[in-house]
């Protein structure tokens, strides 16, 4: 991925987008989020997506951002200025919107330690699942936008070669394996459960490092 260095010469709005190229991925920016922030990162943004063959538009959308890559939408809220005086809308909104989206993520700006610190207690106080939806804490905005972009793109390489379900079919057949190695120890006369278990440790190791040959 290529890093796009801030120009000054950039203007508040990018030029309109040209066509997508093949294979080209698309992102949208909520016009609401974008009214919000700086110009300087909105062109920083810009700059970012062109260096990395994104076309963007902007539309009204509910999340801050939707990537449409490699036949998978990933939807962002992009939080860049955390104040925990907000902190009751932030999770609020995070709620509403992992009902509706099926790939959410929320990147989280917390320059300073006791930023984060804010960040981190009140993500237990509004009992946030781990990884429902996952949060990304950054310590600045550019860097956020960055993570947004990786993110995207690899979840969309992710779909277009199919690697969750090839990961998926080699942990079941992995744990078929296993099962039935189990069955086979237990069925020594003097081996029970737990001496099968301690068995199985090193044979699951050599498993898995079968699995990512």
């Amino acid at each position: 991925m290529e890093r796009s260095t801030h120009s000054t010469g950039w203007s508040c709005l990018p030029p309109p987008p040209e066509p997508a190229a093949p294979g080209r991925g698309v992102c949208t920016m909520s016009t609401s989020w974008r009214d919000k922030q700086q110009p300087s990162l909105i062109n920083f943004t810009a700059a970012f997506l062109a260096a990395n063959s994104y076309r963007l538009n902007f539309l009204p959308i509910s999340p801050d951002f939707i990537f449409n890559n490699g036949g998978l939408s990933v939807a962002f809220v992009f939080e860049t200025n955390w104040d925990c005086q907000n902190e009751g809308v932030v999770f609020s909104r995070v709620n509403t919107l992992k009902r509706q989206l099926k790939h959410l993520y929320v990147i989280v700006v917390v320059p300073t330690k006791e930023q984060n610190e804010s960040f981190n207690k009140s993500y237990h106080r509004y009992g946030m699942e781990l990884g429902r939806p996952t949060f990304v804490p950054v310590t600045d905005s550019e860097m956020g936008f960055e993570k947004i972009v990786k993110i995207a793109h690899a979840l969309g390489v992710c779909k277009q070669q199919d690697i969750i379900s090839t990961m998926k079919n080699e942990r079941e057949q992995a744990v078929q394996c296993m099962d039935s190695f189990l069955r086979v120890l237990t069925s020594i006369p003097g081996i029970d459960n737990h001496d099968a278990n301690a068995v199985q440790v090193p044979f699951c190791v050599l498993i898995l490092l079968n699995c990512c040959k």
